[in-house]
């Protein structure tokens, strides 16, 4: 039961229900929305809001749903019932739009929204939109339908030129006749405004669709034809000219054959849909459902609305509640709106509220009325989730004034009468709110009165929130099982009221505080203060004192709260750090170990060698000798790869920490290293290849790498125990993948390159690699192109030719193509 009639007014939820209203898109939606109502059945409850929930989730933007047009059809429906009736073109486009809308409704929650892949993976075994699927697979997609209208009308509401062979004739025609006549006309036309009969930019019109021509009413009877129509100002007659009257009586025929072609055609299609009627019908009502639960899922998303969880029974626990018309009010001006949280339990189920006025009790009221209401229709209230709600089977509502002439009804009859209808009605699953109770007669009887009326609704175990200014009543709140007080929380060092709800406590009204802050005088306030008496005045006081402290002591538990989650996030990362180091730490163990591994693995490869090429060379001294110096020297490389601590990579080998004098001795040993000398093996820096120093000049060496000859720079090259590959055929020691390189590098060689513009030392440089791939690729002759400038560039390429073995004679180039400044190279 819902009291009064005028609930929805009283709480706000008319403009929840107006706002929803004006989200639907359809007639059948909005009809959805009117008959939207409060509801007691746990199981349809359940159902209508996670309908709602779902759809949220749908229309989110990773989802990416959207309801298409639902067009009222229900009424060319009905007409379409009558044999021999039709619909028109226009008409078969909105069923085809209701069709289409259907279809994609079923497409995305049935084939979408049914249990996928990944649901099937975890055994989850149930659709994302269990409640929407189970309607979507009520509607009937009506294929066949939707193809023979799609035949027959166009997208934009016209029949089709092919829809029947006949209406292709005609349609075509008409084409050939509509030219014909705008020839003619035309011709007209020009010759009317040759001789002056018609003005230069005259254009013909349509008058009762018939082609006429616009002529000025001295000229009227200078042109033959029939005068149609006049314009409204007597200035121009619309003469339609005697050479064209044939043709368009022809095509007003025409036009006439199309429109009973149509109509057969139109007919034709009616009697095709016809049995499909009942079935368009109840897919309209779907859709209009879809359409109120998408409409319910875009006003959550305003007001924040979120499915809390729901009890069979009594039950009052929420979070950050708002009211959804004050929320948007408020927004509206760029404010915010105060949350209210409050829990009501079975041993403290009537809230009484006390505290100052305009400081929110009201509206904590009908918040407390519009969000239980809200839930109870089937709309996501906007409190948060972990918000617990329960189904109450009656709310009653005494807020404001309902005082009546007619009824003759003064302002505390009309209270009482309500009070009259609480107790005869209410119950234990009744939820009650009560704004100023007790106000409207002398205070002390209506102390009184309001006092033994709340005792007896609490004994009927009604819920409720009760508002008040009576010291009486706050009392026997504390007193009483079942009657918890509350306050809304007021600065007394602003004076202003904070608008939030504090439960455990009274407040006072700051009667005294408020007359100050409205500008009252002092002697006034102060003579106020005296006939309250000073035991009154003192239970304000310290009612404000105990509001004080419990302010203090909750923002107390809130900081040690907020600071016990700050150590718990620190210990957290402290513990997330230690792992990190011991997972690390396991890691660098398994790397050196895997290094030794590798390393042992080398030296016994090396000693089994040695010992096979002495073999081998059997009593060849000298070959005994080389593999055995080999064998030592690369003893010497593995016990300085040990020192350094570090493999061939530069990865770090377990070991333990060298003495400092060690450190010293082998940091002297690493400074003083042998100079590279013509004879030594080297690997060029980034390279595997093992090469033989022939010469050096200078910074420069000239190394061979297989049949390869080139100078690199001193500074590119180490020197390696290891000796270039033999007694196989000369660049079969090159890796596939080096063998792929030079072949690429091959392809893309051009026989040319330009250094104008670079410094001396960089185009040395270029010049070199350059000489380098010539030479190894056989490509003869070569152009080096320098520039002219002051001829320092020039020599200094020249001079480094003399230097290179390949190089057989170098010249300029033939005036013609760039003479002193390019350099001809032709190799041996």
């Amino acid at each position: 039961m819902i009291y009064p009639d005028s609930f929805e007014y009283k709480t706000g939820f008319n403009a929840v229900r107006s706002r929803i209203s004006e989200l639907c898109t359809s007639v059948a939606g909005r009809a959805e929305v009117a008959t939207m109502s409060f509801m007691t059945d746990h199981a349809t409850l359940s159902e209508a809001l996670g309908a709602v929930e779902e759809m949220s989730r749908a229309i989110s933007p990773d989802a990416g749903f959207s309801l298409g047009a639902v067009p009222d059809i229900n009424e060319p429906l009905t007409r379409a019932k009558a044999e021999g009736s039709f619909l028109r073109a226009e008409e078969f486009l909105l069923v085809a739009k209701s069709i289409a809308t259907a279809s994609e409704v079923v497409s995305f929650f049935i084939a979408v929204g049914s249990d996928s892949a990944d649901l099937e993976k975890e055994g989850a075994g149930s659709p994302l939109y269990p409640i929407l699927r189970s309607q979507a697979i009520l509607l009937d997609p009506l294929s066949a339908l939707m193809r023979e209208i799609d035949r027959v009308i166009d997208q934009y509401g016209n029949v089709r030129d092919n829809a029947s062979p006949g209406l292709s004739e005609i349609r075509t025609e008409l084409s050939r006749i509509s030219g014909t006549a705008n020839a003619i006309l035309r011709r007209v036309m020009a010759r009317a405004v040759e001789q002056g009969l018609l003005e230069a930019d005259a254009s013909p019109s349509v008058r009762d669709g018939r082609l006429v021509i616009p002529v000025p009413p001295m000229n009227k009877r200078r042109i033959q034809g029939i005068v149609h129509d006049q314009s409204a100002s007597g200035k121009t007659y619309f003469i339609e000219p005697a050479e064209v009257v044939e043709i368009n009586n022809r095509q007003r025929q025409l036009q006439l054959e199309e429109q009973r072609e149509i109509a057969r055609i139109l007919s034709q299609l009616t009697a095709s849909l016809r049995p499909f009627i009942p079935v368009l019908k109840e897919n309209t009502g779907i859709l209009g459902w879809f359409d109120f639960v998408v409409a319910k899922a875009k006003y959550a998303f305003e007001t924040g609305g979120l499915l809390p969880r729901i009890s069979d029974g009594p039950e009052l626990e929420w979070y950050h509640a708002v009211h959804p018309v004050l929320l948007a009010s408020l927004r509206a001006k760029g404010k915010e709106v105060v949350p209210l949280d409050i829990r009501l339990t079975p041993e403290e189920r009537i809230l009484v509220i006390s505290g100052p006025n305009a400081g929110g009790k009201s509206v904590c009221l009908k918040t407390v009325g519009i969000i239980q209401y809200m839930m109870q229709s089937g709309v996501l209230p906007p409190v948060y989730e972990n918000s617990r709600m329960g189904i109450f089977e009656d709310i009653f509502i005494d807020i404001g004034d309902d005082q009546s002439i007619l009824d003759d009804l003064s302002t505390y009859s009309s209270h009482l009468r309500n009070m009259r209808l609480f107790l005869k009605n209410g119950r234990k699953g009744s939820l009650m709110l009560i704004d100023e109770f007790g106000a409207g007669t002398e205070p002390q009887i209506g102390g009184a009165m309001a006092q033994a009326i709340l005792g007896s609704l609490n004994s009927l175990g009604m819920w409720g929130v009760v508002t008040t200014h009576f010291q009486n009543l706050k009392l026997f709140a504390k007193d009483t099982d079942g009657l918890v007080n509350g306050s809304m929380l007021y600065d007394r060092q602003q004076l202003r009221p904070l608008f939030k709800l504090a439960i455990g406590s009274p407040g006072s009204s700051f009667a005294l505080e408020i007359a100050r802050t409205a500008g009252l005088p002092k002697e006034v306030i102060d003579n106020a203060r005296e006939i309250a008496g000073s035991d009154y005045v003192n239970l304000d006081k310290y009612l404000l004192d105990i509001a004080r402290d419990r302010r203090y002591w909750e923002n107390k538990r809130l900081d040690i709260k907020r600071k016990e989650k700050q150590l718990e996030r620190t210990l957290a990362g402290y513990e997330e750090d230690a792992e990190t180091l011991r997972s690390h730490r396991r890691e660098i163990i398994a790397e050196a170990r895997e290094e030794a591994r590798k390393i042992l693995d080398s030296s016994n490869a090396s000693i089994e060698r040695a010992i096979r090429e002495i073999r081998e060379a059997q009593a060849d001294k000298e070959r005994t000798r080389v593999a055995r110096e080999k064998l030592s020297m690369e003893k010497k490389e593995l016990a300085d790869r040990l020192a350094d601590g570090k493999d061939d990579s530069g990865n770090p080998l377990l070991k333990k920490a060298p003495k400092p004098k060690q450190q010293r001795m082998r940091k002297e040993n690493r400074d003083v290293q042998e100079p590279l000398r013509p004879g030594d093996f080297v690997k060029l820096d980034g390279g595997g290849t093992v090469g033989t120093i022939i010469e050096i000049a200078g910074n420069n060496a000239v190394c061979s790498f297989g049949m390869l000859k080139t100078m690199v720079k001193l500074a590119r090259l180490t020197r390696t125990l290891s000796k270039p590959v033999s007694g196989v055929k000369s660049s079969s020691f090159l890796s596939r993948s080096t063998t792929d390189s030079l072949r690429d590098r091959q392809l893309s060689f051009k026989p040319e390159i330009d250094v104008r513009g670079m410094r001396a030392d960089e185009a040395l440089q270029a010049v070199t690699y350059f000489m380098d791939d010539a030479i190894q690729f056989q490509q003869s002759p070569v152009r080096i192109l320098h520039g002219t400038g002051t001829g320092a560039l020039r020599q200094a390429l020249r001079r480094y030719l003399d230097t290179v073995h390949g190089v057989a004679s170098y010249s300029d180039e033939d005036v013609r193509f760039g003479g002193a400044g390019i350099t001809v190279v032709n190799l041996r």
